[in-house]
């Protein structure tokens, strides 16, 4: 399952995600991270049976840990397959087909939200 891990400003000095790791032996594939001095956002995946140690141990350590369970979804009436999303995608979600229409992979999404923002059509949005 996908995660979303967020370390807060006053935390971000700690080492919350390795000693969550060593702490319950539990690995995590981080996907996309960004981190500075004042800020922590992760995006990693996880093994659902999993999940609730790995939480329990990051939440106790000030981490702030959520699950990413709604995926893009692509309106197809207002998509004008202008290919936007597939040049922003961190994860190459979208891609182009033999006939120049875009393909969406929603397994790979981790709903960081850039195609979102660069759709010059509105045609993305968050699936509830």
């Amino acid at each position: 399952m996908k995660i979303k891990i967020t370390i807060p400003t006053e935390r971000i000095h700690n080492p919350i995600i390795s000693e969550s790791i060593v702490e319950t032996g539990i690995l995590i594939n981080i996907m996309v991270a960004n981190i500075d001095s004042t800020y922590g956002e992760l995006i990693a995946d996880v093994n659902d049976l999993k999940f609730d140690r790995i939480k329990n141990a990051l939440e106790s350590r000030g981490a702030i840990v959520s699950i990413l369970d709604r995926p893009i979804h692509r309106d197809e009436e207002e998509c004008i397959e202008c290919g936007a999303c597939i040049s922003v995608c961190p994860m190459n979600v979208y891609s182009f087909d033999n006939s120049w229409s875009v393909l969406v992979d929603e397994k790979k999404c981790i709903q960081c939200g850039v195609c979102i923002k660069m759709c010059p059509h509105g045609a993305l949005k968050l699936g509830e």
